[in-house]
């Protein structure tokens, strides 16, 4: 469950947001497990410098930055530190979100625009500032393309009854359709664009979910854990290493001629 695929990626350079904690580090380390160049961000600056450094630990290549998926000041500054050691961008992964829960009546307008401002706006600067800076670089003559955008959406992309998620759902569905927009109008630069929809992913967001939904559903945290466990056929949580090896697919050579395609990653919770 915790092993790491091997797809040697070669010295491609790679900018992850998010990439601190939870799916957004292992993303990270697994790219860089592959020969990726690494630039870990995340908007807690000490957070990007831990996984860097534990990435260089590890023999692999990594710096970091403080970034602010919602301020293009902040994406841009990354994109010029990561320039400055490798004076490339291959592939930018938006990864950075957030969530939190209520009922829809209970949601206040900081909610909402917490929500869409990261999970989908956040993808929208940000991808305008790496693709500004692929389209200046040459394209391969191997494979046609300038570069790739991977984001992470969500189950909760295509599957609207979410308890307790309304904003976040649409914020969700914003990051999927953006994605698809955004691969049929870069397609013409050589860059594709693709997102991953995860389900129930073990991680320190998700154990504030549990407690969150536990309270609202007036049930114990172990019990709103099984049902997570029960809507997923393979009935198991998910680990984000099971997002991050679909990243790396997606990184790789194998997927060049992919675009525009949200990929369920959670164990048949949803399928479509």
């Amino acid at each position: 469950m915790n092993l790491i695929p091997e797809i040697p990626l070669g010295q491609i350079h790679i900018l992850v947001t998010g990439a601190g904690r939870g799916i957004g580090k292992s993303i990270a380390q697994t790219l860089a497990r592959n020969g990726a160049r690494v630039m870990v961000t995340d908007f807690n600056e000490d957070w990007a410098n831990e996984t860097a450094e534990e990435i260089r630990k590890e023999g692999g290549e990594a710096q970091a930055s403080k970034l602010d998926v919602t301020k293009t000041a902040d994406a841009e500054a990354a994109l010029n530190k990561m320039l400055g050691f490798w004076n490339k961008l291959d592939i930018w992964v938006n990864n950075a979100g957030v969530s939190t829960m209520n009922h829809f009546l209970d949601l206040t307008e900081k909610d909402w625009d917490d929500n869409m401002d990261i999970n989908a706006k956040g993808i929208f600067l940000c991808t305008q500032v790496a693709v500004r800076q692929m389209i200046r670089q040459p394209i391969n003559v191997n494979t046609g393309l300038r570069g790739k955008i991977i984001s992470t959406a969500s189950m909760a992309s295509k599957r609207g009854n979410a308890p307790f998620l309304a904003h976040y759902v649409a914020s969700k569905f914003a990051a999927m359709g953006l994605t698809q927009s955004m691969a049929g109008e870069l397609a013409q630069y050589g860059i594709t664009a693709n997102c991953v929809c995860p389900g129930y992913v073990a991680t320190s967001m998700q154990e504030r979910e549990l407690g969150w939904e536990a309270s609202l559903r007036g049930v114990t945290v172990e019990k709103v854990k099984e049902l997570y466990i029960a809507d997923t056929p393979l009935k198991r949580l998910q680990v984000a290493q099971d997002v991050a090896s679909v990243v790396l697919f997606l990184a790789s050579p194998a997927a060049d001629f992919i675009t525009g395609e949200a990929i369920n990653v959670n164990g048949g919770a949803f399928m479509d």
